[in-house]
């Protein structure tokens, strides 16, 4: 049986982060540490996009930045900026060519595709794969999502579009998300927050060909890339173990009212790498708990209202676009939390709070 220091179960996005915060920083010198992930290859298959309000490690991976994006309901449309703190979008192909190429490098990094062979008594593990009971009550976040080229110049790339709720809702929250790369070259994506068991609101094709040609009015096009995904909006379970630590969703690293994991995973390596030598002891790593609370309200409200919920994202979005980005990205202070707590609908809130 093959014994390692540390052990990370899973090779994504929270795994390879982690991996590559402890080599950079010289943290693996004088230990070992073993990677199980079943897949052979790596290849582009999810975009992880943000506002990047802390710095990371991944400049070089950004596929675009925007300073402008807007959000349209039927008949409004508004315009933001975000100078302050550029939306990027991550290239999941460029991330794993990075980390790979570095990492396997080093002699104390061992790749695995499963754990037979591997003694996990002795070693320290990092856990990226959720724990996950699915229940008809919970919501998630799932999405399909298209790159396109046009024939002709057709985005205005210095823009993107967050939501556009000009679509069918199904009784649920539907949007469309576009991150426009160039002219030419665009991210179109169905997003719905809702529970899984409606395979009705998964006909993903349909919804994207329909929207691409009756709302963007695009109709030369060619698909060069698809991604199909879910998030929970709900913390999996987790037990605590003495050598054990929880990563990405699984370590309750995405927020729930956004989906947003991708710098929360950076910051979780930090503290992980930064207290690696005492990783026994150290406390669990967590989303603030004010976010959780508020995070908590407000799914309640979306699940109890769905129908005016595209007004409220639209409302959210008329207080300060600097204070509505730090808040969703967990870096609001008390001030611009009562600004945005003042533009919701009070009584829908308040009765969300009591019930």
């Amino acid at each position: 049986m093959k014994e390692f220091d540390y052990v990370i179960i899973g090779g994504g996005c929270a795994g390879l982060s982690l991996a590559y915060e402890l080599d950079i920083h010289d943290k693996l010198k004088n230990k070992t540490l073993a990677i199980i992930e079943p897949r052979k290859e790596y290849s582009k298959d999810r975009t992880w996009s943000f506002w990047k309000v802390s710095p990371h490690n991944f400049d070089d991976c950004v596929q675009k930045n925007w300073k402008n994006f807007s959000i349209n309901v039927t008949g409004k449309t508004n315009h933001l900026k975000c100078d302050e703190y550029p939306y990027q979008s991550i290239d999941s192909g460029l991330f794993y060519k990075k980390i790979n190429e570095k990492i396997k490098s080093n002699k104390n990094i061992f790749f695995f595709q499963n754990l037979d062979g591997i003694n996990l008594r002795n070693s320290f593990i990092f856990n990226s794969v959720p724990s996950i009971t699915k229940s008809p009550q919970d919501l998630w976040q799932h999405f399909c999502g298209v790159e396109i080229e046009t024939q002709k110049e057709t985005f205005d790339d210095h823009i993107f579009n967050l939501m556009d709720f000009d679509c069918e809702q199904r009784d649920s929250v539907h949007f469309f998300y576009t991150l426009p790369y160039s002219k030419n070259k665009a991210l179109v994506e169905t997003t719905w927050l809702s529970n899984m068991n409606d395979d009705s609101q998964k006909d993903y094709d349909y919804q994207l060909k329909h929207y691409l040609e009756e709302n963007l009015k695009i109709n030369n096009y060619k698909i060069i890339y698809k991604e199909v995904g879910a998030i929970p909006l709900f913390y999996p379970s987790y037990k605590r173990e003495k050598n054990k630590i929880n990563i990405g969703t699984a370590g309750g690293m995405t927020r729930l009212s956004t989906g947003y994991t991708f710098l929360n995973i950076q910051e979780h390596s930090k503290y992980i790498r930064e207290n690696i030598n005492n990783i026994s002891e150290i406390d669990k790593f967590k989303i603030d708990k004010k976010y959780q609370y508020l995070d908590e309200i407000f799914l309640r409200v979306l699940k109890r209202n769905p129908k005016i919920m595209p007004d409220i994202f639209f409302k959210l979005f008329r207080a300060s676009p600097k204070a509505v980005i730090k808040f969703l990205s967990n870096k609001s202070n008390f001030f611009e939390d009562l600004t945005i707590i003042f533009k919701m609908p009070k009584l829908t809130f308040i009765k969300a709070l009591f019930n």
